[in-house]
């Protein structure tokens, strides 16, 4: 199992400097990648490239890149051209979205989510191939049947055969289609006592495509937060939590919500969901029980984090990508440090 940084959002400059900086501290440990993410604020193309300029060795990687907000051949192209920039070291995370996200920010409407997902990942890989680019659509047909455009091929010469293409994916089908289309799978509230049923889907899909999960990327994003009070630790984590668990999506349509009760939280689902939409977000943070946070977290001491990080190795995580809690950038990189030494602690 490899460690990986999640950068998160920017939103000011002072978040740029910060995740640059801390995007060079885990270079220097050692760390695989380096993710960022978008939602309707900084993008991640010019982050990712941003960081890639200021680091040597360590990968980059989007967790995610918006489907809605790009067709598949502008998603190649800016493959292509990071991975030429950064010297192969690229990873394309996508992901749908979220209907709010997706109708409300970019004006594409969130419908059928799983054969668009499909189309789309197979007209990036084939354009990324440098063939002359057809595709019958329904959702991305190339080139459009009633106009004057025509089959293109990609200018730009990729300095790999085959650029890495993770989805982001929560419920069953979505991560069947992971395993099925993708290299690796971008989880999120990652649980290694529910382990087991996650990868059943995603070794289903596998399964449908001919493959094991020999090879497959598991990267889960875990928050981090380092100290001896593993309850007090849980605290800065509850905003997250409950943010997704009870904000995220409508009161219908929840993906986190939904992965919350599946793991057996159905109560604590449903109380942290009423008191987020009725903007009660104490209440919503204090439904959201310990035991599910420590369960999709990293809490405590040096040897407490150690003891979870063999945890998520064994059940089948490849990639561990952390986001450390800190209200300071010295914070944060500091819980860097403590998960290579943990890491160390758990012979991983």
């Amino acid at each position: 199992m490899r460690l990986g940084v999640n950068l998160g959002y920017w939103s000011t400059a002072q978040d740029a400097r910060d995740g640059v900086a801390l995007a060079r501290e885990a270079d220097r440990l050692g760390y695989a990648v380096a993710w960022a993410a978008e939602a309707y604020g900084s993008d991640v193309v010019t982050v990712l490239t941003w960081v890639a300029a200021q680091t040597e060795s360590i990968d980059v990687g989007s967790a995610i890149m918006q489907i809605p907000a790009r067709t598949p051949a502008m998603t190649a192209m800016t493959a292509a051209s990071l991975d030429a920039l950064s010297n192969g070291r690229f990873r394309l995370g996508i992901g749908v979205s979220g209907p709010q996200v997706s109708e409300g920010w970019h004006g594409v409407r969130y419908d059928k989510p799983l054969g668009r997902t499909r189309e789309y990942v197979d007209v990036v890989r084939r354009a990324l191939t440098r063939e002359r680019l057809t595709a019958p659509g329904p959702h991305y047909p190339l080139p459009l049947p009633d106009g004057p455009g025509k089959a293109l091929k990609l200018i730009v010469h990729p300095v790999r055969d085959r650029i890495p293409i993770y989805l982001a994916a929560v419920g069953p089908k979505n991560l069947e289609l992971a395993g099925e289309i993708a290299d690796g799978w971008l989880a999120v509230f990652f649980s290694p006592e529910h382990a087991t049923d996650l990868l059943s889907s995603v070794g289903a899909g596998r399964a449908k495509a001919g493959l094991t999960l020999d090879g497959f990327d598991v990267v889960p994003t875990v928050p981090m937060s380092v100290g001896d009070d593993v309850a007090a630790c849980a605290d800065p984590i509850r905003p997250y939590a409950a943010l997704y668990v009870g904000g995220m999506g409508s009161r219908e349509q929840n993906f986190y919500n939904a992965l919350a009760r599946r793991y057996g939280y159905e109560e604590a689902a449903q109380r942290c969901q009423d008191a987020y939409l009725a903007r009660d977000y104490a209440g919503a943070m204090a439904a959201v029980p310990f035991e599910f946070v420590d369960e999709t977290s990293l809490l405590g001491p040096a040897e407490r984090i150690a003891d979870r990080l063999a945890a998520f190795a064994e059940a089948g995580v490849t990639t561990l990508t952390l986001t450390p809690v800190g209200t300071t950038l010295e914070e944060r990189v500091a819980g860097l440090r403590t998960a290579v030494e943990a890491m160390a602690k758990a012979g991983l």
